[in-house]
């Protein structure tokens, strides 16, 4: 067995990688810093011993009841059977009844699809969680066919973000303030009937007509967007701010970009659940808006959710 060279050195190593650097900027850190000199072999089975805990995490129990969870996805670089592969790491993050938030688990695909997500689904209700109140989703294949079977009262719901965000990439960077303007009035209506005027109103206007796809990628999700009309403000707040999901993003991007490829699934698992560790740790507070959303939560689920939280 090799042994650790100074006091602390297995987590220090842990922090670093979390952090996003090589085993390269590692030992270059540690020679620089403390003057130590130690091998990548020293390296890497320190961080190995993380494998243990990305299992352990990835079976551990949950809540038997989430009131919304996320379902989205981030592409990496993984060397499999020997070449460089374009996969999805497919991240679930859940909003339990005391509106905290937790990663309830990362699965690694190349492909999605019904077969894929009941696979997911079935091993998180093994997992004890039993009800999805609102799963929102952002057009992942397959999802509604499965989640249907494992969760059949769970509210498909399209991440409006997304949507948005995805309607802007269709334009040109000065045409995308307009064009936000142009599509705000039907995620802000009151009603479904209201959002459906909306949407008519825009594909008809001079941006509309400008961007034809953007009108058409809207109509081709309507049945997964109207749900989000019925939700009172509390509510709809709640599930339009995907900050969480949104931050914790744009922080394992940070972390993974700096890699060419990873050298396989495991190591990409090993390094996202370390990064994953640390961003939990500010994940102290429920958002502002919960206290009200609880009340409202209580009126539209009834049981299923006040059983949470008795």
């Amino acid at each position: 067995m090799l042994s650790a060279p100074m006091p602390g050195f297995d987590d220090h190593v842990i922090s670093m990688y979390a952090r996003g650097m090589s085993v390269r900027e590692i030992q270059g850190h540690l020679l620089e810093l403390y003057g130590l000199q130690v091998s990548p072999d020293l390296i890497s089975t320190v961080t190995d011993e993380v494998l243990a805990d990305v299992e352990q995490w990835q079976q551990r129990p949950l809540e038997a009841m989430y009131p919304i969870v996320y379902f989205d996805a981030l592409r990496l670089k993984i060397r499999d059977e020997g070449t460089v592969k374009n996969k999805a790491v497919y991240l679930a993050l859940g909003i339990r009844a005391d509106g905290r938030k937790e990663v309830l688990g990362l699965w690694i695909e190349q492909t999605e699809g019904a077969k894929f997500w009941l696979k997911v689904f079935n091993e998180l209700k093994n997992r004890g969680l039993h009800d999805i109140l609102i799963a929102v989703v952002d057009g992942l294949r397959g999802f509604p066919e499965a989640i249907e079977a494992v969760y059949p009262a769970a509210q498909i719901q399209t991440c409006i973000v997304h949507l948005i965000r995805n309607s802007l990439n269709l334009a040109s960077w000065k045409d995308r303030k307009p064009l936000a303007a142009a599509i705000k009035p039907i995620y802000q209506a009151a009603t479904a009937e209201a959002a459906a005027a909306a949407l008519d109103t825009f594909a008809q206007s001079e941006w509309g007509r400008k961007f034809p796809t953007v009108a058409a990628m809207w109509q081709r999700q309507w049945e997964q967007v109207i749900p989000f009309f019925a939700y009172p403000p509390e509510v709809r707040r709640i599930v339009y701010t995907t900050n969480a999901i949104e931050s914790m993003h744009i922080q394992l991007r940070k972390i993974v970009k700096n890699r060419g490829h990873f050298p396989s699934d495991e190591a990409a698992s090993k390094l996202l659940l370390l990064a994953l560790r640390n961003i939990e740790k500010d994940w102290k507070m429920p958002p502002i808006t919960w206290r009200q959303a609880v009340n409202q939560f209580a009126i539209l689920f009834g049981e299923r959710f006040t059983a949470a939280i008795s």
